[in-house]
Order: structure tokens, then sequence, then C-alpha cells
């Protein structure tokens, strides 16, 4: 009996133990040839047999890079050194702060995610390493993680259900028990010495958030190639991410080329961060789903909100760039996307968010809780940003934008002026034009905040009820009442959602010759419109 009492306890003993081993054990104290033996103990031929490639199959449909080249290549391959030859005579502070490695994945491949730890345990000094923490975001085999933590300090936490890379992270960050958090993606290769130029940095400043120069690993071959490092991250107002190079100007201000890089946005994949200072500035935005646009979010509040960005020279990681993501996202790729960076220009972008929007529909969910915390921490504006930290980004000007009539059959909207009235007034009226250039007063731009412009004045309302007057009023482009969108042959108003209609302006008054908005109808010749611009 008593057996068998101890039979039915012994699970829950074993849970309650990995639980308090995970959150109460001290780090590994474990000298090097200790650390030697554990790491040729792991059964590596044994992990990376379960889901190997196997002959007649595509060896890209799975992770959309080579899985047949990826488990041809050992877990703890060697290395070119790819940092500049100044940085193998680094002075480092001798009291470093270990940290705990954060890496998430979803039916990632074996051999790919073996390779990432294996290479963070074999070229980082062991008391640099607190922990290494697999968060499996529910892959579909377990083991993929819980066979990992037989290397020495890896834990696996497994959610039980798909979060996504941003809450997986938070997950695997409010677990860590180290004071800096080192994040990495699980298709990566560090490189010789990589950690500890990261540590310094953020030990010297606790505000700064560093990451690695990030070398390709090509994704048919997995060749490891060094990339340039004379590059720093930036966008472009659709808010995608590219690399630029350092002008002539920066370089020249750097000096030395081991100096950190002071970016205007990082990756997002690696980087380093004071685990203090991740909670103050409100660790990542958990409303956002699955991947995308979380880079940017953090690279502004960050910013703004008293830190700085910088990438370290002497600091090399290899990850490998893929074409496409390998799973499903929920909403779509390019859904998922685009909510995710709406968040980011509702909260962070103030007027600047107008050359973000796009004639896609917003899906942004809910924003207060984000935007109480900019409040909070008393951050600086979008515009302090972009003179500060970016100003090479040029705001877009209308120089470009498309220009022509506006018609509706026969006539074209146009503007008025009428004696006594400080502001020309909107109507239709006969279109003219004299080989095909309309006159001024016809004459409408379409610009990049979304206005619809002729000269200094723009379309429009002082409310937005059915059959409200549209206007000319001032151009202002923090005034979301002046911004429309071409849908179809209709010309929709972005804040009420009604569409541009000329049913008063055709009746035949011409007291009441007005344009107004009125519920969008297909079927409404007053509602149809050609225009110049798309």
């Amino acid at each position: 009996v008593a057996f068998a009492n101890f039979r039915n306890v012994l699970p829950a003993a074993l849970c309650i133990a990995a639980f308090l081993l995970f959150f109460f054990s001290p780090p590994f104290p474990i000298s090097e040839a200790e650390w030697d033996d554990l790491l040729e103990e792991f059964e590596e031929k044994s992990y990376l047999g379960a889901h190997r490639w196997r002959p007649g199959r595509d060896p890209y449909k799975l992770y959309a890079f080579n899985q047949r080249e990826s488990e041809r290549i050992p877990s703890n391959r060697a290395l070119r050194d790819t940092r500049h030859y100044r940085c193998t005579t680094p002075h480092f502070d001798p009291q470093l702060p270990p940290t705990s490695i954060v890496i998430t994945f979803h039916n990632e491949a074996r051999s790919t995610l073996l390779r990432t730890v294996r290479s963070v345990l074999n070229r980082t000094p062991v008391h640099l390493i607190h922990e290494i923490i697999l968060v499996d975001d529910f892959s579909e085999d377990p083991n993929d993680c819980l066979l990992l933590t037989k290397l020495p300090k890896v834990k696996c936490l497994r959610n039980n259900k798909r979060e996504g890379l941003i809450r997986s992270r938070v997950r695997g960050a409010d677990a860590a028990r180290a004071g800096v958090l080192t994040f990495l993606d699980s298709h990566c290769e560090v490189n010789k010495d990589w950690l500890p130029p990261l540590l310094q940095r953020v030990k010297e400043d606790p505000s700064c958030v560093v990451s690695p120069v990030i070398d390709i690993i090509n994704m048919d071959t997995f060749a490891y190639v060094a990339a340039s490092s004379d590059l720093r991250g930036g966008f472009d107002w659709s808010l995608h991410f590219k690399w630029e190079q350092l002008s002539a100007e920066q370089k020249a201000r750097r000096g030395d080329p081991t100096e950190p890089i002071k970016t205007p946005i990082i990756a997002g994949g690696l980087f380093v961060i004071n685990k203090s200072w991740f909670n103050h500035l409100g660790k990542y935005d958990t409303a956002m789903d699955i991947w995308g646009g979380e880079n940017f979010e953090i690279s502004f509040r960050v910013w703004m909100c008293g830190g700085s960005l910088e990438i370290i020279p002497c600091s090399r990681v290899g990850h490998v760039f893929r074409k496409k993501h390998p799973y499903v996202f929920p909403e779509g790729n390019a859904n998922t996307y685009i909510k995710n960076t709406r968040r980011t220009a509702e909260v962070w972008m103030d007027e600047f968010k107008l050359y973000y929007y796009s004639a896609r529909p917003a899906a942004r969910g809910n924003i207060h809780g984000r935007e109480e915390l900019r409040r909070s921490l008393k951050c600086k504006s979008f515009k302090w940003y972009l003179d500060n930290v970016y100003p090479e980004l040029k705001i877009p000007d209308d120089s470009d934008a498309k220009s022509g009539a506006i018609r509706q059959r026969q006539n074209c909207l146009e503007s008025r002026w009428v004696e006594g009235q400080d502001l020309p007034a909107l109507t239709l009226g006969p279109c003219v034009a004299t080989k095909s250039v309309p006159p001024h007063s016809q004459e409408w731009i379409y610009t990049h905040a979304q206005q619809i412009r002729q000269k200094q004045h723009c379309l429009s309302l002082s409310t937005t009820f059915p059959a409200s007057q549209v206007l000319l009023m001032p151009c202002d482009v923090g005034d979301g009442k002046q911004r429309w969108q071409r849908s179809g042959t209709h010309l929709e108003h972005l804040a009420s959602r009604f569409c541009l209609d000329s049913e008063m302006a055709l009746d035949g008054v011409e007291s009441s010759k007005m344009l107004v908005i009125s519920p969008c109808e297909l079927s409404a010749f007053t509602q149809r419109w050609e225009v110049p611009f798309s």
C-alpha cells in the first residue's frame, strides 16, 4: 500500500521538483572539463534522427530552407572569425553580468535549433551564461525542446497554445533570472567572443539596447558569409525594415571601426537588454500577433523614452535569412503585419502616422494601454525621433503626387470663390479643359497624407454625420477629417466611412449646390467619380 501511494504521488513530486529547479536553482557551478563532458554526453544522432529529411522529399517544404544541407553540417562546425582585426585584442570588465538567453521557436528544424544552442555553449564563457531558456511556441513535437534540456544550462518552456514570437519572448523574459536578457532567433550561429562586447556596453549604459552585426547563413548552402560592419537599420514610411550603408560622414564621426554604431532601428531578432530596463519600458506590446512590427515598436519606444540603440561591430552572429515564413499566420501574413505595424503607428508616430497609412483596412485593436504607457514614461515626440535619431528619413512631399480633374460625367469638382467669404466653396461645374489640362479651379492633388488638395485648401468636414457638407478648409495633416481614399469608383471619407455624394449639387437649386457625404452605395451614380489617382 505504501508503495502504491508513493507511485501515485511521484509524478506530482517530480513536477514540483522540476518547477523548483527551474526557478530557484543556482547557476551551473561547472568546470570547463565538466562542461565538455556534458556536451559530449548529449545523444545528437538520436535527437536529429526523429525528423530527418528523406530522399525524394522537397528539402525546402517544411522549413523554407534547405533541410538536407542543414543536416549535413555538424552542430559544432568551425566558423571563420569575421570580426575586424582590432576586435581580437579587446579589454572587457572582468565582472561582466551573466545573461539569460531566450530563444523562441515554432516547429523549427532540429538541426538548426541544435546548432543555435551548441554554438552558444561552444563560443560563450561558461560564467556569462546564467541559463538558456527555450520557449516552444506549441510546436507539433514537444520533444524538439524537451530533449535539449539534457544539454547544460538549457531549460524548456512550452506554450499550451500558439502565442507567436512576441508573447513567447515576454514569457521567456518573465521566467529569466539573470539581470540581462539576450534574445536570439532559433536559426542562428554565434561567432567567436560574440557576447562580452554586448554585455560590456549594457553594463556601461543600462539604457542602451545592443545588437550584433548579423552575418548571413545562406539558406541553400548554409555557407557562413560575413556581412558589412558599416550598416545600420532603417525603414521607409510603409514600415518595412531595410539595411542602410553608413554615409562617409557617419564613418568619419565614428573614427574607430570597432566603435558602436547608433542605429534608428534594430532588426529585432537578436539583441541584448538590461532586464529592469526592459520591464520599465513595458516589455513588448503583447497585443501584437505572431510576428512582424515588434522591432519598430520597441525601437521607437527605446529611443523616445530615454534609451538608445546600437550595433556592436565586435559582436558577430550568423542568421539564416529565408525568403518566406514556413508557418501559417492565422489571419494571413500580410494582415498580421499590417495590424501590428498600425498599432505601432497609432501609438508612437504622432501626426507622421499619416505617411504610413495606405488604402488597406485598419485592424489595430485596443491601444489604450500602450498610449497610457507612453504618457507614464514621458516619452519624446516622433518629431524628436526624426530630428535627432533618423534625420535621413525623408518626409514625403507631394512633388510627385498625381493631379487632375475629378469628374462625374460632364461635370467636375471645382472650387469657387464667393464674395464676402474667407474660404472657397466646393461645388460641381461643367468640366473645362484646355488640351486636357484642367483649369486651376478644377485641378486636385491626392497627397501622401491622403488629402484631396487644391493649393492650400483640402476637402474636409466639420461633422461626420450623413448628409454633412464637404467643405474646403486649410490643409492640416493632423486632421483626420481630411483623409480620403479611392474605393473603386467611389471616394471614401476614412473617418466616417461615408462616400462623397453629388446628389444635392445636382438638384438645380443654386443656393444648395453642395457636396455631401452619404452611406456608400455601389449603385448610386451620384457617388461615382473618375479620379486621376489610385
